[in-house]
């Protein structure tokens, strides 16, 4: 199959259509042939022994779609042949599901394949088993989910390290199952999606691969936004041939210009992929009509002399419009990608574009890392790795952060500001003259600390063009910067995070202070935790020991104890994720099933506690048939007076008194589930009791929002506790509130107060 015949095929509903109904023998074949054009061995054995092995191992398997499992892995390494890819890498496509699927082991993979493709059968199977999104659908957004997500990310850049090959597999293997995805359910297939558009899609935008990436956006989109994407589909479809017509009115004309140059040169015109189409349309709020430049031509020439003479041609030809011209060439973004990049008016007055690169350019753009990741036949017959290393400064980068992101919550932070700093970047010059990449808005700060951290950390000013500028100063393209440090510098201001933009810049400030204060925090995460402990009863010496502590620095990513404790000191860590984490570990070795005898003695025990207070509990609760009993109210859902409660007999801890509704209580395991009993609310408590309660309010964001909820909980003589609010990038607002109320009827009546403010969508209850 061509690239133009996928194309076409891509625009009507992908190459799935053509794939599904080929017979695995078909594809085989296809795959040798493929392999053939480009690599220059015509010996096949090793392949077609793959091939093999595959099929003996997944005979009795089928997909979804019913067709045998075999197809995927071909296909899978036919998407591989594209890339032009070394044969270890096409078998190990053929192999990474049979250790996954089948009997077949990594021992006997590497006997009969070698230690290369075991190697990377290996990474992809144990990418297998890594999940991004959460257990119901979505993306986990509570910390211990979070925690899960930022491992998981963790063990794929480690993976990726140890041979970058695994992580094009793994980009094969999710492109074919976003070709099929109409196979699966609507939820699944709406999982996938988002986690390759969040996940997936980004790292093949860093690694510079084009040709998979622009794919994997538009299969995205048509799962995730299924209106827009067949709407683009139709329109785009409805005047086809009228754009197919101008397009190559443009093509002909640039044709006849450049070939009268004397410039040799292949030319070509397409309509830019439909997620480009949707983004730019929902990020200027424009209809398809109203967005001009959806066509695109390209000049691919010899040299990089040519290029520049190709520019000259088509702006004589046709008028620039200011400020969209770019010289990738020149300064290539992040991920290597070069090419001239310039926006013209066609003689019918409709803007488009024009990208100019070399035939070398082209390939690194379509195929990135991939075209660089080539083996030579030596003289000797040994195979030697040839590579660009620039291609993997990103890799490195993250690398570096995870063995500094003292926390898993903080390398996740990092990484996911780096994945989404696709915005425009702003180039500008050292005194000697070398190029800066950063992003846009970023001040001499960042520019510092892009150089090396001690230029950052001894930074007292900075110079742009020889003017003395604030240090928030943003940096223009074609600024010439100059950093002025002083070695009596006293390090970083912590003011300089809200100023930064650069995850970099960001990652090592950050590590400054924790390093410069570590032995301070260490010693105050210890007291918190002491406290912690003295104020929850809990003995230390019984859940202080080394393998409950080793089990918490695996789970957060920490290489030590004290870099824990120290994190708890800075506020990284809450302590009582610590020691409740620990207190579990301990329970769980030391769970037995509580009796009757024991349930009705912790009950006693509690009522006997509250008794001997010169003042009696006023909670109000009578579990059981008991009165005046010391209960705690779990925080996990903040039961009020009316709530329909249950109380849970916890060992040594009293008594905790839950909603019904709590998901802890709808999730306890069925070993526990005796040890909830009765518990109700009795009707002579105090009148002036008070109980914590917390909300969440849905709301489209807007001028004031705040201000009327605020208005809205003083007129009911409510005072906030506490109040967090964020807001999406799709303008809802979510606040989370805290405060005291007497009874579930005065709640009601504040979340019906607040359901009356403009703007709010939905309001509930914390349930867990």
């Amino acid at each position: 199959m061509t690239e133009e015949k996928r194309e076409v095929v891509f625009d009507d509903g992908r190459i799935e259509s053509i794939e599904e109904f080929q017979s695995p023998e078909t594809l085989y074949e296809e795959l040798i042939a493929r392999v053939r054009k480009y690599h220059p061995s015509d010996d096949i054995s090793l392949i077609e022994k793959a091939y093999k092995t595959a099929y003996e191992a997944h005979r009795d398997q089928v997909r979804k779609s019913g067709e045998p499992y075999i197809i995927h892995p071909l296909c899978v390494a036919i998407i591989l042949a594209d890339l032009e890819l070394d044969k270890e890498t096409i078998v190990a496509g053929l192999l990474h599901d049979v250790v996954e699927d089948t009997i077949m082991t990594d021992e006997e993979i590497s006997q009969q394949f070698g230690a290369d493709v075991a190697l990377l059968v290996d990474g992809v199977t144990k990418l297998e088993k890594l999940s991004f999104h959460g257990e119901h659908g979505g993306y986990d957004k509570d910390a211990e989910k979070l925690e899960r997500q930022a491992e998981n990310l963790r063990k794929m850049f480690l993976a990726m390290a140890k041979d970058i090959r695994v992580i094009l597999i793994k980009l094969a293997d999710r492109l074919h199952n976003m070709r099929t995805l109409q196979h699966m359910r609507p939820e699944k297939q709406q999982e996938i999606a988002r986690e390759t558009l969040d996940i997936y899609s980004p790292i093949a935008q860093r690694l510079g691969i084009s040709k998979i990436k622009v794919e994997l956006d538009d299969l995205s989109l048509k799962y995730l936004e299924p209106e827009a994407y067949y709407d683009l589909v139709d329109k785009i479809a409805v005047r086809k041939s009228v754009r197919e017509k101008y397009i190559q009115a443009i093509v002909d004309e640039v044709s006849e210009h450049i070939q009268n140059a004397g410039i040799k040169a292949q030319i070509d015109g397409r309509i830019k992929h439909f997620f480009s189409i949707y983004k730019k349309m929902k990020n200027q709020n424009k209809t398809i009509d109203q967005i001009y430049d959806l066509f695109a031509v390209r000049i691919i020439v010899d040299t990089v002399k040519d290029c520049y003479a190709a520019l000259g041609v088509i702006h004589e030809m046709y008028k620039p419009i200011p400020g969209r011209f770019k010289d990738y060439i020149a300064m290539p973004k992040a991920n290597m990608y070069q090419s001239l990049h310039t926006t013209l008016i066609g003689s019918s007055g409709q803007p488009f574009e024009i990208q100019i690169r070399t035939y070398e350019m082209h390939k690194a753009a379509e195929y990135g890392i991939a075209a660089h990741w080539k083996y030579k036949e030596a003289s000797d017959g040994k195979k030697v790795e040839t590579q660009e290393e620039e291609k993997l400064v990103w890799l490195r980068q993250i690398l570096e952060w995870q063995q500094t992101a003292e926390d898993n919550q903080e390398f996740m932070k990092l990484l996911k500001s780096d994945l989404n700093l696709f915005s425009d970047n702003v180039y500008c010059f050292t005194p000697t003259g070398d190029v800066k990449n950063l992003p846009a808005g970023s001040t001499p700060i960042d520019f510092a600390y892009s150089i090396h951290s001690a230029v950052g950390n001894k930074m007292i000013g900075a110079r742009v063009n020889g003017k003395l500028v604030t240090i928030d100063y943003e940096i223009k393209n074609g600024d010439r910067v100059e950093i002025m440090t002083s070695q009596n510098s006293k390090g970083p201001s912590r003011d300089w995070l809200n100023i930064v933009k650069s995850t970099q810049a960001k990652n090592k400030i950050n590590q400054w202070f924790k390093n410069e204060l570590k032995e301070d925090n260490i010693v105050k995460g210890r007291e918190m935790v002491q406290a912690y402990c003295k104020a929850k009863s809990i003995h230390m010496p019984n859940v202080f020991i080394p393998q409950y502590e080793e089990a918490v620095m695996k789970k957060y990513g920490f290489h030590d104890w004290d870099s824990v404790l120290a994190a708890i000191g800075h506020g990284g860590l809450k302590e009582g994720q610590i020691v409740n984490r620990m207190q579990e570990l301990y329970d769980q070795d030391h769970k037995h099933e509580m009796s009757d005898a024991e349930i009705m003695a912790e009950i006693e025990e509690s009522a006997q506690q509250n008794r001997g207070k010169e003042k009696k509990n006023t909670s109000g609760i009578v579990v059981k048939g008991v009165h005046d009993v010391a209960v705690r109210f779990s925080k996990c859902c903040n039961p009020v007076p009316g709530d329909e409660i249950v109380g849970f007999v916890t060992r040594g801890r009293g008594i905790s008194i839950h909603r019904t509704d709590c998901v802890n209580v709808l999730n306890l395991p069925e070993i526990d589930r005796h040890r909830m009993i009765d518990a109700e609310w009795e009707h002579t408590e105090e009148a002036d009791s008070k109980y914590f309660a917390e909300i969440s309010i849905y709301a489209n964001n807007r001028n004031g929002l705040l201000a009327d909820i605020s208005r809205a909980l003083t007129e009911k003589g409510i005072d906030i506790m506490a109040l967090n609010t964020r807001t999406s990038k799709q303008g809802t607002a979510t606040m989370s509130v805290s405060f005291e109320i007497r009874s579930r009827e005065e709640l009601q009546r504040i979340i019906d107060k607040i359901r009356t403010i403009e703007s709010v969508i939905d309001i509930e209850r914390t349930t867990g």
